[in-house]
């Protein structure tokens, strides 16, 4: 994973938002598996040049469940194009899949 993320010649930088809730039968170890596998996501796929992870702590009550929110930076769409079905994102899924209740998914191109 880059230091810092490169933003395009547009000054723009292309962000892939994942939130996650996860099924209520899912252990704290397993959902730790799931977050482990992420965070790996960067040292395995070139691609992502910025990333950033958190647990939910508002206070406002207003997560519907969310628990979990990872943030992925890409200098292009085709850099995210490739990292969609890159293997080891699709590793990533399988690890995740059987703990999913709800998910997420935001891209967007950041304003500078």
């Amino acid at each position: 994973m880059a230091s810092q993320p490169i933003i395009n010649k547009e000054g723009e930088l292309l962000r892939h938002v994942v939130l996650l809730k996860f099924k209520d039968t899912s252990s704290e170890e397993q959902v730790k598996e799931v977050e482990e596998a992420f965070r790996k996501l960067p040292s395995q796929i070139k691609e992502i040049v910025g990333f950033e992870w958190g647990i939910n702590n508002s206070p406002e009550g207003q997560d519907q469940g969310f628990t979990h929110l990872f943030f992925v930076s890409f200098e292009t769409e085709e850099d995210r194009d490739t990292y969609l079905p890159h293997p080891a994102h699709k590793a990533f899924v399988d690890v995740l899949k059987p703990h999913l209740d709800k998910v997420l998914v935001i891209d967007y191109w950041a304003k500078t």
